[in-house]
């Protein structure tokens, strides 16, 4: 712990935030409290929180499927109505953040909630990386629906007799209001939304652009582990007790959200084809270190080809998302 919370004091969100040095109030954003959960993320909606930059928050989060799946024999198609999936809590309001602004957004903690927690892992037709999709048409028949209810705890992840997973948590979709737009919860861009990045779990820093008033913050979709590219279309989806940390940074104004780790940066670009999403990816990190490492960009983009990495967030949903990094070692002065 004392290792974690070393480079946290040192990172972008500790140095630059707007609450930094001031002593945090914990917020509690239960079920009650949210009231109607969200399948649009936009300026449009009320908000059901107002925090103080450096303020913490407890959020109870859904799953993926607000519930609506409660066993193996559960159809989704059944149980389902698409797009009304993915229930976003939010809309929170950040005081002090204005356009221009960026959001940070620590995630200090993610429990699973309920005595006998269980994750839910569906095949879900024409969704999913194998199979025809809406946008990519076939005259191909739908892959058969299944339904597998995982049990699982803060260690743990039963998938079946033969294999447990590590319980490795993180936040599917995580936002901030776009300036006009209304987007559903499963696409992402440049708000955020759906990304489905492994890495954006506990001892992540997401930096989001704010492009509204009090930036809107939304946020759901936990997985409590999911393998690159979240493949067959669903994670191990789950109700989740998720602690986040909020804070501003002034005139820091991001295109496309970023992410800061232990070790390395990260910035995250969303799009179809796959190939763009991981141009945008690569274009955003070299943007950040010209502007805040002093590199050339020549080189940072000459120097990628040899140290950069990507990971993959899903390549299942209506666009895909990529994140570039670079480990915070070749960005000592």
């Amino acid at each position: 712990m004392a290792k974690a919370a070393g480079w946290l004091d040192g990172s972008i969100m500790a140095m630059r935030g707007l609450g930094r040095g001031r002593k945090p109030t914990l917020h509690r954003l239960t079920e009650e409290r949210q009231g109607r959960y969200h399948y649009t993320i936009g300026p449009y909606s009320d908000p059901v929180l107002t925090v103080a930059a450096g303020d913490r928050i407890a959020v109870e989060t859904r799953d993926a499927f607000e519930g609506a799946i409660r066993t193996e024999r559960d159809k989704p198609t059944k149980r389902l109505r698409m797009p009304f999936v993915n229930p976003q809590n939010g809309p929170i309001l950040i005081e002090g953040a204005e356009p221009g602004d960026a959001l940070a957004v620590q995630i200090e903690s993610m429990l699973p909630r309920g005595e006998n927690p269980q994750g839910t892992c569906c095949m879900i037709p024409h969704f999913g990386a194998l199979t025809g999709t809406a946008l990519t048409a076939t005259l191909n028949p739908a892959l058969p629906e299944i339904t597998r209810k995982v049990p699982l705890d803060a260690k743990r992840v039963r998938w079946s007799e033969r294999v447990t997973l590590p319980y490795s948590p993180h936040i599917g979709t995580l936002s901030t209001s776009p300036e006009i737009d209304s987007i559903n919860s499963l696409t992402p861009d440049t708000h955020g939304g759906n990304m489905d990045l492994p890495d954006m779990g506990p001892g992540s820093i997401t930096y989001l652009p704010v492009r509204s008033p009090g930036a809107r913050l939304f946020i759901g979709d936990a997985h409590a582990c999911q393998g690159d590219g979240e493949v067959c279309g669903t994670a191990v989806e789950y109700a989740s007790l998720t602690t986040i940390r909020v804070d501003v940074i002034k005139g820091w104004t991001l295109e496309w959200p970023r992410l800061e780790l232990e070790d390395r940066i990260m910035a995250i670009g969303s799009a179809r084809p796959l190939e763009d999403a991981a141009r945008i990816a690569y274009r955003e990190l070299i943007r950040w270190m010209v502007d805040d490492y002093g590199y050339d960009q020549w080189d940072a983009y000459m120097m990628l080809s040899q140290c950069g990495r990507v990971r993959l967030g899903n390549f299942v949903d209506p666009k895909y998302t990529v994140g570039a990094a670079i480990l915070k070692t070749y960005l000592a002065s």
